[in-house]
């Protein structure tokens, strides 16, 4: 049941969060992204902010304790707006502030930022995300580096299924460096991957400022982008780092 003290207004809250003075996260360590979690009554797919550190570190060490590997960040104000938008992509809905605590309260991300709709964008251009997609492998990486990854559980099977659906629907980033090579990532045991991106957010962690060539390319064809040494593609490798081995397609004779 939700404890949300009612002598915190939603409109105080909104105030705090946009000047919050401090503001902490918990971070997933599977993911380098907030801990999500699906409320059980409402559905909302949920973040945990607090404005005490210590607060922040208590959650974090409820969720350690239930093997789920986090930490805390501490949000910066001049990192809010585009920590606040990264929540569109990620799939996320809703804030759930000083859980567990006196003053907890939770508020719509729509409330909070307000994003400009597709056909306000500036003419020829558009905007790549997979927010279904993201959600999707967030809770399937948070699970699968909780558990034993030799376990896969019904529900874990549940999850890849429909993270594969989201998959074969969306449109991706890929990168093209200034040389015109498709970067690729090779793991520890050698085989080779191509990063792909579900939004410009994860895409700007990988290229870090530098000049490069983007395209949006949909799943159907991603296969025809692949470096032929790529045994297939890595999603978002600085965030939820899901591995999909995909055969490159081959040139008809």
């Amino acid at each position: 049941m939700k404890n949300d003290n009612t002598t915190v207004t939603k409109k105080e809250t909104l105030a705090a969060l946009r000047r919050p003075g401090e503001l902490y996260a918990v971070m997933s360590q599977a993911t380098k992204l907030p801990f999500v979690v699906c409320d059980e009554e409402t559905f909302d797919d949920e973040v945990f902010l607090y404005y005490r550190l210590e607060d922040a570190k208590e959650k974090a060490r409820q969720l350690t304790d239930r093997k789920y590997p986090t930490a805390v960040g501490k949000l910066e104000e001049k990192q809010l707006l585009a920590f606040y938008t990264s929540l569109y992509a990620m799939g996320v809905n809703c804030l759930v502030v000083n859980s567990g605590t006196d003053t907890q309260i939770s508020v719509q991300l729509t409330d909070l930022v307000t994003r400009k709709k597709p056909e306000d964008l500036p003419e020829g251009s558009i905007q790549i995300e997979n927010p279904e997609l993201h959600l999707t492998a967030i809770y399937l990486m948070q699970e699968m580096r909780r558990q034993n990854p030799s376990r896969i559980t019904e529900e874990l099977k549940n999850m890849q299924e429909e993270m594969m659906a989201h998959y074969r629907k969306g449109t991706f980033l890929v990168v093209l460096e200034e040389n015109g090579q498709v970067p690729i990532l090779k793991q520890k045991d050698g085989t080779i991957f191509q990063p792909i991106f579900t939004d410009v957010m994860e895409l700007q962690k990988f290229v870090k400022g530098k000049k490069v060539k983007t395209a949006a390319v949909p799943a159907a064809k991603i296969p025809s982008v692949l470096p032929g040494e790529a045994r297939g593609v890595v999603i978002n490798p600085f965030g939820v780092n899901v591995q999909l081995q995909i055969s490159r397609k081959q040139p008809c004779q």
